[in-house]
């Protein structure tokens, strides 16, 4: 999964937890905070492969 593929998905979590915390609905909310995690998760991992494949360039 590609960094701007990541940050969607972290801005789309955001905005569902937000939704969520509006409307009192705490299972959204939590979805949200979830989808979140994990954007920020694989963003980090894309960071990752991407400093080591730069690293192997040398």
């Amino acid at each position: 999964m590609g960094k701007a593929k990541a940050k969607m998905e972290q801005m789309k979590g955001k905005a569902k937890q937000r939704v969520g915390d509006s409307t009192d609905d705490r299972s959204m909310e939590a979805e949200g905070r979830r989808e979140k995690s994990v954007g920020k998760v694989r963003e980090a991992a894309h960071d990752m492969v991407e400093g080591v494949k730069k690293g192997r360039k040398k």
